[in-house]
């Protein structure tokens, strides 16, 4: 395909979901204007983030799919010409919730969805109260602009979710997030924090010989009052050797551009092939929670 020019969509979002996705979409119509053909939401982008608590009332944020939010994204896609991926909180059937994401190709048709595979349970991020574990398994899709996967949030600190991704072909790994700062943690390790979220997602980049491309949320949330999260901001998009091609502010609501060359990904794993070398008869242990060693 060649070179694609990529749109991840960083914002604050507030407390009304229909002004939520009403805003997104003039986001995502400002990335059309700069030329973006594949753009991606961040994690959970009709609401603020809920998983702060556990309240059934929440439940009440969940739609089906196909529903309101894909079928708009579909317009959107079709009158533009344009991938999207959109996150959502999928209300699959009574009692049956996934944190997901959808996949629209440039001719408006949902081609599918991945749901979150790995679901936190830390302070503020108490998910596994709304999320059952997806059971999708790990996915790719052949867009009209190229072949994409997509995993969620927490799923980014997991290189085997990126590799069984990778190995169906991705050339961009994209990752919805809603990743933030405790207040009064920030000054002692927020650094250190965020360090570590972009350096191990440059890591998958490197690792797989793809593209990577992260997109967070902006602003500070206290939907339940007490100090709430900070959200971090700094979406980025990695290259196949893990440089940074852009990288989004840390409180500035904004569209981040950002071109790559599909042509990059053959070239780079012919040059350092990792995949090649893979030792694919000694990985057995993988598949198993702990290796006793004593």
């Amino acid at each position: 395909m060649g070179k694609v020019t990529l749109a991840l969509l960083q914002h604050a979002c507030g407390e009304r979901p229909e002004a939520n996705l009403k805003k997104t979409l003039a986001f995502a119509t400002k990335a059309v204007r700069g030329g973006a053909k594949i753009i991606c939401t961040q994690e959970l982008f009709r609401s603020q983030y809920f998983c702060q608590a556990e309240k059934h009332d929440y439940f009440r944020l969940a739609e089906s799919i196909p529903g309101p939010t894909t079928e708009a994204f579909s317009r959107f896609a079709l009158r533009h010409r344009v991938v999207v991926v959109a996150s959502l909180f999928e209300r699959r059937a009574a009692g049956l919730y996934h944190n997901t994401a959808a996949v629209i190709d440039a001719d408006g048709k949902l081609l599918g969805v991945y749901r979150k595979m790995h679901i936190p349970d830390d302070p503020l991020y108490y998910e596994k109260f709304y999320f059952t574990p997806g059971d999708t398994g790990f996915r790719t899709w052949k867009t009209r602009y190229g072949r994409i996967g997509v995993l969620i949030c927490w799923d980014q600190w997991y290189p085997e979710a990126a590799r069984l991704t990778a190995l169906q072909g991705a050339e961009i790994l994209f990752y919805p997030t809603a990743i933030g700062w405790h207040p009064a943690e920030k000054a002692a390790h927020g650094l250190r924090q965020h360090s570590a979220w972009e350096t191990i997602q440059r890591g998958h980049a490197i690792a797989n010989g793809c593209y990577v491309a992260a997109v967070n949320r902006v602003g500070l949330e206290r939907p339940e009052g007490g100090d709430g999260l900070e959200f971090w901001g700094q979406s980025f998009v990695a290259g196949t050797s893990g440089e940074i091609l852009g990288r989004a502010s840390v409180e500035r609501e904004e569209v981040l551009l950002a071109e790559v060359d599909l042509e990059r990904v053959e070239e780079t794993r012919t040059h350092w092939p990792f995949l090649r070398d893979r030792r694919i008869d000694a990985y057995a242990g993988l598949t198993q929670r702990f290796l006793d060693h004593a």
